[in-house]
Order: C-alpha cells, then structure tokens, then sequence
C-alpha cells in the first residue's frame, strides 16, 4: 500500500520527467552554455577565454554591419514577415473557413503544401524564378511586356533582395501555425455569434473582432509562437538565395545568417554565442508579447 500511495502521489511527477529531462538537456544546457561563452573568446581551437561583457560592447560599438544593417533588417523582416505572415494566415484561414466543406479541404491542402517544401527544393525553385538573366521567369516575364529592357540580377539588388525574401517566405509560411487557426474557427461554437447579433454586433468585422477571435484565443496563441519559430527558421533564407553569407552589401543579411558568418565561417563563438543572446531576448519579448494578447485571461 505504501508503494502505491507513493505512486499516486508522485505520477504527474513521473509521467513529466522524461519531458524534464528532454527539456534540461536540450533547452536549459544550450541555453546555459551560450551565455556562458557571450563573455568569452573562443575560436574553436583554444580554450574560451574569459573577457567580461567586451562581445556585448563590440556589437554595440565596433560591428557597423550588426547596428547599420542587421539589427534594422532582422526588425523589417520580423515585422512584415513574422506578423504580415500572421495576419495573412489568420485572413486565409477565415476566408476558406466560409466556404463549403470540399472546396475549404482543398484550398487548405493548396495553402498548406508550400510549408512542407524542403529548404533544397525552396532554394531551387525561387532561383530559376529570380535568376538575373533572361532565362528567369521574372526577367522574361518583364521583358515581353516591355517593362523592362535588359535582365536584372534580382538576387544581388540592394533593393530587390529583402523583397523577395519577404515575398518567399510568406509563401511558405501557412504551416501548421494556419492549420491551427482554421481549426479554432471552425470549432467555434455558432451560438456565440447568434448571442453576439443579438447584443448588436452589426457586421463581420464586428464579428471577427468580439467573436471569432476570443473563441479561437488559443489557437491564436499557437498560430503566434508558430509564426515566430517560422519567422526565425527563414531567417537565413538571404543566404540560400545568394548563395552568399554575408549576403551581397549586406541586403538581406538577417541576426540568424550573422551568427552563422561569425560561429561556422570566422570560428569567433564567443562573439556568435552574444548574438545568439541577444536573438534569445528578442525571441522572449515577440513570445511574451503574443502571450498577453492571446493568452488566458479568467486568470487575470
């Protein structure tokens, strides 16, 4: 008996554990050992040197290229990528959520393919389609309706560039972050909307804002933090286009390709881990943000 009440007491405890320890290995550990090489040098080859807080003033002061290009690139991206991909997933998932059942299946599925396209087969197909001689999609296009004269090198344009990295990745961004929201939609309970007409809603803007929204809050919630982890997964989508990293005058260059030129291509971590810190801190405000809009509030 006694080994049974034990069990009893202690099983929330043993069912979590593996998910404890899953977390403390692969979340707590990283986590800890990156900032604890931020305020170190470490080029790989010798032991990491300990030198205070001088990567963090380094990027503050010395890298132009984080200050006068990253840092307000990686914001443009995050804001139009990240939160225009949000509202774009949340607009196509209500649109088709009014459409009957056979049509909406197969608008979700056309929506939804183009997220599990593999980052080989995304950098393939957007190439041909950008490729800066006149046997680019975009360039012949251009051409026969005389807009243009002669083939532009899209992908190494200082102005074109971060366009068609935003452009990319809203197209592959209707993940699963979308599938959630067309399921908090769909669910939601039809007397609420009654109820709502019957208190004065007027229109389905109305609707949507007092209705569908805080009935879908928790899908919501997911489709956000799913379209940051999207956002961030794309971030070096600059890279695979080019081919370069950095990328050509730093135009597309986003926090997630500096890290990788500094820690895979100039072997400073200790100089990659501070910039992986400053992304964790980022990433906390964008998750933070999200959660007290579309998080639980009967607490409150």
């Amino acid at each position: 008996m006694g080994v049974k009440r034990v069990l009893e007491k202690y099983s929330g405890a043993v069912l979590l554990a593996p998910y404890g320890l899953l977390f403390i290995i692969f979340i707590v550990i990283p986590i800890a050992v990156a900032m604890g090489l931020s305020f170190t040098f470490y080029n790989t080859i010798q032991p990491p040197r300990f030198i205070g807080i001088n990567n963090y003033v380094n990027l503050l002061t010395v890298d132009t290229a984080f200050m006068q290009y990253v840092l307000p690139k990686t914001i443009l991206f995050g804001l139009v990528a990240g939160v225009g991909g949000y509202v774009l997933s949340f607009f196509l998932a209500w649109s088709i959520s009014q459409l009957p059942s056979a049509p909406r299946t197969v608008l979700a599925i056309i929506i939804y393919s183009p997220s599990m396209t593999g980052a080989i087969m995304l950098q393939n197909v957007w190439q041909v389609v950008f490729n800066g001689d006149r046997s680019g999609y975009l360039n012949y296009i251009l051409m026969q309706l005389n807009i243009i004269e002669s083939p532009v090198v899209w992908l190494q344009s200082e102005t074109a560039l971060m366009p068609i990295m935003i452009i990319v990745t809203l197209w592959s961004s209707m993940g699963v972050g979308f599938l959630a929201i067309l399921a908090g939609i769909l669910n939601g309970n039809p007397e609420l909307y009654e109820a709502a007409y019957i208190d004065g809603v007027k229109n389905r803007f109305q609707e949507i804002l007092y209705v569908t929204i805080p009935s879908a809050r928790p899908q919501m919630l997911f489709g956000a933090v799913m379209s940051i982890v999207a956002t961030v997964n794309a971030s070096n989508i600059g890279v695979a286009l080019t081919g370069y990293n950095p990328t050509p005058n730093n135009a597309g260059q986003l926090i997630i390709s500096h890290i990788e030129d500094f820690g895979f291509r100039r072997f400073e971590m200790g100089y990659a881990a501070a910039l992986s810190v400053v992304l964790l801190i980022f990433m906390r405000f964008i998750t933070v943000g999200a959660n007290k809009l579309f998080g639980d509030k009967e607490g409150e």
